[in-house]
């Protein structure tokens, strides 16, 4: 019997591969469901017979053995910003290696009934647990959830089974960036920062003001733009009539590049007279003019924990979950940063 043929050429089913083990169709059940009480000569023996034949679990036939779906659930908001959409891959991919499948909701800027609603429409479908990756504040959730819950990003306003958090260190990547043009002499960093319903802005603000009060240093006012270039454009060409303006983290690169358009507009250097970072690592951060120093943030090791964790929430809810430590600060330094002509000269 080779690897494509089962009985009679056709599809092989867990009585062929059972057979070829020596084994019973119970034990091949035990083995590909993950079962204890299965001694490991026996699981070798098991999966070899079932690789060799190309044996697949039906799915439908392992969620009525093990009452799980093994599918997980994600709403997350229907954007392409670089964030959430580099957040959403690394959940796919961590899902797919832990041998689940993902069913996505997606909600809407401005819904408030959104989030809820998602959540429900994928417990109606049955899945083992939820990934909530949902960047924007649209106000307290009022929802129990009876299956486990990752919340990426965010607070955790769901009650229910359990419920986890993760985050990307978004206020220690923020730290570091203003620490970086603090310590290469400038008296102070203006921020422009991301819209405030959004909980990864609040987050960078927050390191920006954590980094000056560390250091005595009175915040500037802050200027507030939409994520976009565009937004950043317009706000550089405020910071350009600013001459006490020598240093700027943005909230995200796209917006630090459009500070830099303008600036550079203005007959202004960059860094020469004013210093910019930004925030992700967008690919084409590395290759604008000047190329941009920014913090990137560790999307794929997050949600691989992220997943983990739940994973373990799902199959093994009586066990303690251990703390996850703080994700690693990634600051990139490129040409467009400096120190201050005065402290330069």
């Amino acid at each position: 019997m080779t690897r494509t043929q089962g009985r009679a050429g056709g599809a092989p089913r867990s009585v062929d591969v059972a057979r070829l083990a020596g084994v019973s169709q119970k034990t091949v059940s035990r083995v590909l469901n993950g079962e204890r009480y299965v001694s490991d000569d026996v699981r070798r023996r098991v999966l070899a017979a079932a690789d060799e034949l190309g044996y697949r679990l039906n799915g439908a036939a392992r969620a009525l053995a093990s009452g799980r779906t093994r599918s997980i659930g994600v709403v997350t908001l229907g954007t392409a910003l670089y964030g959430p959409a580099s957040l959403l891959i690394g959940v796919e991919r961590a899902a797919r290696d832990a041998g689940y499948a993902l069913r996505v909701v997606n909600t809407l800027e401005g819904d408030p009934g959104g989030v809820a609603g998602a959540v429900e429409s994928l417990l109606e479908q049955g899945v083992d647990g939820i990934v909530v990756s949902e960047p924007i504040d649209e106000g307290p959730v009022s929802l129990t959830v009876d299956v486990p819950v990752l919340v990426l990003g965010a607070p955790a306003t769901f009650g229910g089974a359990r419920t986890l958090a993760a985050g990307v260190g978004a206020e220690l990547l923020a730290r570091a960036a203003t620490g970086h043009l603090l310590d290469l002499g400038h008296a102070t960093v203006h921020h422009l920062a991301g819209p405030q319903r959004w909980f990864a802005a609040r987050d960078r603000l927050a390191g920006w003001r954590g980094a000056l009060a560390a250091r005595g240093i009175e915040e500037p006012d802050v200027l507030q733009g939409d994520w976009s270039a565009a937004s950043g454009y317009a706000v550089g060409r405020e910071l350009a009539a600013r001459r006490d303006c020598t240093a700027v983290f943005a909230a995200n690169d796209d917006m630090a590049i459009g500070v830099v358009r303008a600036l550079t507009e203005a007959g202004l250097s960059v860094p020469d007279d004013v210093s910019v970072v930004g925030f992700d690592d967008i690919p084409v951060a590395a290759y604008v003019t000047p190329p941009l120093t920014t913090v990137r943030q560790p999307f794929d090791a997050v949600a691989r924990e992220g997943l983990r964790l739940l994973v373990q929430a799902i199959e093994k809810p009586d066990t303690d979950l251990p703390a996850q430590p703080d994700p690693p600060v990634d600051l990139i330094i490129r040409a467009s940063t400096a120190p201050p002509r005065r402290a330069a000269d």
